[in-house]
């Protein structure tokens, strides 16, 4: 029974592995197919990928996106032939599985590296928007100075201060950017004052011509003085006029020298740059002002001297009348006493 139950077994195996054997030789040719399919897709996408990628280093400033995209398109291509290989085996449902099965899985990755994955997306897709180049001036969320890097997740810059800020690019992708080197010329305003007793449209003119005899310039048809507003102390102005940014004359450079021109010039012509003034009223309703207001009292006071002093003469004049009266009956009464003794002395003889 022993060798009659293993000899069944022994038999079952024959025809399995027979069996098997018949379906390999018989999808011989389609393992030989996909095999070929995934042999020439691989090819296809080595080749195809280095194309790409040299096309890639001469359109885009990141070399690590251009790598990534090329990656990503060899990565297709190569899937793309498995998956035919798969068809000509007879393993459709295998592939419908794989699909799925990558779908749950990017799916997970996407909500686990949510940020970086956002960051990654807007790098690529700045990469092939190219709102900025390498060396450009850029200001975006407070950073303001020249691109250093673009990479993947960010975008190194360099700021005028000599630090290095290091931006993701979901934030460059979100916000505003201003890229100052796209157009390559930038508008300085510049405010100044001067005194209500001088001629606004005789200081507008003078500093027109005079900022437009400064060789860093340009535009100088469109170089213009406003009158902005009535100050508390001065006419308020602004002077506009374009320079080529970035230049060989920095911003700075142009603005420093150009704030030195507008001082000098206004004080050659007499036109006064004033301090702050205020004027100070007095009185319940107001618009008695503090001069007016002094000369009145010192006026009061000069009368008020007068007088006084008009009176201390006065006095002094009736005391001294007053005195000479007494003295005068001062005397009077001694000559009658003097003249007393004498009348009596000629009775008695």
């Amino acid at each position: 029974m022993e060798f009659k139950a293993l000899g069944e077994f022994s038999s079952l195996i024959n025809d399995k592995l027979q069996s098997w054997l018949e379906q390999t030789i018989a999808h011989l040719p389609n393992f030989v197919v996909a095999i070929v399919i995934i042999i020439v897709f691989s090819i296809l996408a080595r080749v195809m990928s280095k194309m790409l990628r040299k096309g890639l280093h001469r359109a885009l400033d990141s070399r690590q996106i251009a790598d990534l995209l090329a990656s990503i398109f060899k990565a297709i291509v190569m899937c793309t032939g498995i998956f035919i290989a798969l068809e000509f085996l007879g393993l459709s449902g295998t592939v419908t599985s794989l699909l799925a099965g990558a779908g749950i899985v990017g799916l997970a990755i996407g909500f686990a590296f949510q940020d970086m994955t956002e960051n990654l997306i807007a790098g690529i897709a700045m990469g092939i928007r190219k709102p900025f180049e390498l060396g450009d001036v850029v200001q975006a969320e407070g950073v303001f100075g020249n691109v250093r890097a673009i990479n993947l997740r960010n975008t190194i810059v360099e700021t005028f201060f000599g630090q290095i800020e290091v931006i993701p690019n979901k934030i460059l992708f979100r916000n505003i950017l201003t890229n100052y080197s796209t157009i390559g010329l930038r508008r300085l305003e510049i405010p100044v004052g001067i005194s209500y007793g001088d001629d606004p449209a005789a200081a507008a003119k003078l500093l027109t011509d005079k900022i437009n005899e400064c060789d860093f310039v340009i535009k100088k048809e469109e170089t213009a003085v406003y009158v902005e507003s009535f100050g508390d102390s001065s006419i308020n102005m602004l002077v506009w006029f374009w320079i080529d940014y970035p230049g060989d004359t920095g911003f700075m450079v142009a603005r420093h020298e150009a704030i030195i021109l507008i001082k000098k010039t206004l004080e050659e012509a007499d036109f006064l740059i004033p301090f702050p003034i205020r004027t100070l009223d007095f009185g319940a309703k107001g618009g008695e002002k503090l001069d007016s207001m002094l000369a009145s009292q010192q006026n009061t006071g000069e009368s008020s001297d007068e007088s006084h002093s008009t009176k201390n003469k006065g006095g002094e004049h009736s005391s001294s009348e007053k005195r000479s009266s007494n003295e005068k009956s001062a005397s009077q009464t001694n000559a009658k006493t003097a003249d007393a003794p004498s009348s009596v002395n000629s009775n008695q003889s």
